[in-house]
């Protein structure tokens, strides 16, 4: 079954992620053996082998209630246990945001976020550091029965008042059906639940699978951690629509506002065309069927501006049916075949793709940085070969003169360093400019100075001004940090070429480093702020006051998240910018040593010429040794890169 091929296709990724691991591995303990590496080096190698070991692919379902998101779950990645794992029934049975996944260090269960936390501060990321705010279950594997009613919490309810469900951001008093329900008994049933976690040993959630469920447009729109955080993160999103609906204007909403926005080239969009097993009709041809799907087909991509091709109709519960009873015909009927080739063929690749060339970029600036040092050490000990050559026959006076050069050009590179050593501290000063702009403290700041201008403000002007200036500021802080970028490499790039031409140093192009990224994810964050609350109402209501606030503080958490890693991704970059003067300096500073220590003991005549020079033809062929170890390992690791399918056009369109 197709099945097979995806579970396949994740073990071919994950023994291939394995393979680039160990590689990886072999290249970083080599340079430490060898004494060639440097902390900067260390620490690219070192988080390139995290981001390996760690390594997820995200896929995100998305649609409205009872569209079939959970059966459609259980057919493709669930069906080899015989019976449904997420609960599938009529009417709505996934209540809350649930994510499927697998770590060993915890046991099988069922992790649930009580929705009361929604008027606690906090995002659902900063409760998941809070093992106790979660209600766990443990899941009973041996009993597929006990697993089951365990995940029927999933759907559990609670009856509220008006005024809790408001203050969770729930309902809209206004609403006509929310009305109708308050009349009848003053309650409205609301989610027990805000979020679910389910660690479950799948083999494919072993392997970085991470499923991510989602119950409707509500739900999205009152969880801004799905539409900040959960949706643009996932590397596929699956948008289901369900052929006895036709495509509805929630289902459009939902596209229109929360999928269709997300874009990159890492991100592969399917849409589903579920319950087409609605359209059989055993009063028409196979023909007749088929054309009818087809019809569903067109008018769903029509609206939602896609091509045919980007549809897939399916029966997810056939699909299911048809693997539980091994019924190859009703299988291929449901066409679930289609979409898992999909799925197979398009997602998976496109992910290793990205791995693949994350890890190549990385390995890449390592094996070159230590390949010039080698070159530059194998260049110093050959002329210096051919130095004590040129020496043969020659009188004391002519070695005594090149002993006195060789301490000139010890002592111009000593006088060359003190200028080196006021370029480090004038880098020095800015880099704690630019740490000041791109600073965590300054920024928790001003989010406790927005959120308490928030608490302040019953008006939606003056929430819509506090959080302007926040952007404001924040936008503020990018451009100084990108300005002092700008100067820090201007004048290491003077440095170098001032080194290079004094001294002979390797020419180094210092590397470019830009938060152009980092402002556009502002303005996303901006943009979806915006777009979520610059409404005509004045006055807020309590329900409107307390998402607002959730909305912040989910907002908050994912800008510090993005400064969190500017300030990673910038810190990276300044050790790559002085490290290899600094491995330069050190390197031309011993071999000028050696240099010298060599002709003044041919000088005072306690070692021959052809001792010194047997010796430096063996450093010769240590460092030769050296490079091509260097180049042996570089190769294997590119060789297990190489091993990577083209990138698919499905994730481009994106």
């Amino acid at each position: 079954m197709q099945s097979t091929t995806l579970v396949d296709e994740f073990e071919h990724y994950s023994t291939w992620r394995e393979a680039v691991y160990v590689r990886v591995e072999v290249l970083r303990d080599w340079l430490d053996a060898q004494e060639l590496g440097d902390a900067e080096s260390e620490m690219r190698l070192n988080q390139l082998l995290g981001r390996l070991q760690e390594d997820t692919l995200n896929v995100a379902f998305v649609a409205e209630f009872s569209r079939g998101k959970s059966e459609l779950i259980n057919a493709i990645f669930f069906s080899d246990y015989r019976q449904r794992v997420l609960p599938s029934s009529a009417g709505r049975t996934t209540m809350c945001p649930t994510e499927l996944y697998f770590d060993p260090r915890h046991r099988p269960s069922l992790r649930l976020l009580p929705i009361d936390t929604k008027i606690r501060e906090g995002s659902i990321t900063d409760f998941k550091r809070d093992l106790d705010a979660w209600t766990e279950f443990p899941l009973n594997l041996d009993s597929a029965e006990e697993m089951s009613t365990t995940l029927m919490r999933l759907a559990d309810t609670i009856n509220v008042d008006a005024s809790t469900a408001e203050a969770f951001g729930l309902i809209n008093p206004g609403d006509e059906e929310t009305a109708h329900s308050l009349a009848r008994n003053g309650s409205i049933a609301i989610p027990r639940w805000r979020h679910a976690l389910i660690n479950f040993p799948h083999p494919l959630l072993k392997q970085g699978l991470v499923i991510l469920d989602t119950p409707g447009l509500n739900a999205i729109g009152t969880e801004p951690e799905l539409t900040l955080n959960m949706l643009p993160n996932a590397h596929a999103v699956l948008f289901l629509l369900a052929a006895d609906t036709g495509v509805t204007r929630s289902d459009i909403e939902i596209w229109r506002q929360h999928i269709a926005p997300v874009q990159g080239t890492s991100r592969a969009r399917l849409v589903v065309l579920n319950k087409i097993d609605g359209l059989w009709d055993e009063l028409k041809t196979p023909a007749q069927i088929d054309a009818e799907i087809a019809k569903q087909v067109a008018s769903s991509a029509t609206l939602l501006d896609l091509p045919q091709s980007q549809i897939y109709p399916v029966s997810a519960q056939k699909g299911l049916v048809a693997k539980v009873r091994g019924d190859a015909a009703l299988l291929v009927k449901s066409r679930l075949p289609e979409l898992e080739a999909a799925l197979t063929q398009e997602l998976i690749p496109c992910k290793q793709a990205l791995v693949s060339e994350s890890s190549q970029a990385a390995v890449e600036d390592v094996v070159i940085k230590t390949t010039e040092l080698l070159e530059t050490r194998l260049a110093t000990i050959q002329d210096q070969v051919d130095e004590l050559q040129g020496l043969r026959g020659k009188n004391r006076d002519v070695i005594q003169h090149m002993m006195i050069k060789a301490n000139d050009d010890k002592e111009q590179f000593e006088r060359g360093l003190e200028q080196f050593n006021a370029l480090r501290n004038v880098f020095a000063t800015q880099v704690d400019t630019l740490r000041q702009q791109l600073g965590m403290q300054a920024l928790r700041h001003q989010v406790h100075l927005t959120r308490q201008a928030m608490e302040k403000s019953h008006f939606s002007v003056g929430l819509l001004e506090a959080m302007g200036h926040f952007f404001r500021q924040v936008d503020s802080n990018l451009d100084g940090s990108a300005e002092t970028i700008k100067e820090i490499r201007a004048m290491m790039t003077a440095m170098y070429r001032k080194f290079s031409d004094e001294h002979g140093l390797a020419a180094v192009n210092p590397p470019d480093h830009s938060l152009h990224k980092y402002h556009k994810e502002m303005a996303r964050l901006e943009r979806i702020f915006d777009e979520r609350f610059n409404t005509v109402f004045k006055m807020l209501t309590v329900g409107q006051s307390q998402l607002t606030a959730r909305f912040f503080e989910t907002l908050a958490s994912k800008v510090v998240q993005v400064f969190g890693l500017a300030n990673s991704e910038t810190e990276s970059w300044l050790k790559a910018l002085i490290a290899p003067m600094e491995t330069q300096v050190r390197e031309h500073k011993l071999q000028l040593k050696r240099r010298l220590e060599s002709v003044s003991r041919i000088h005072a005549a306690t070692e021959t010429l052809d001792e010194r020079i047997t010796e430096l033809d063996a450093s010769i062929g240590t460092v030769s040794d050296q490079l091509d170890s260097l180049s042996r390992i570089n190769l294997s690791i590119a060789d297990a890169l190489a091993d990577v399918p083209n990138k698919p056009a499905l994730a481009r369109m994106a």
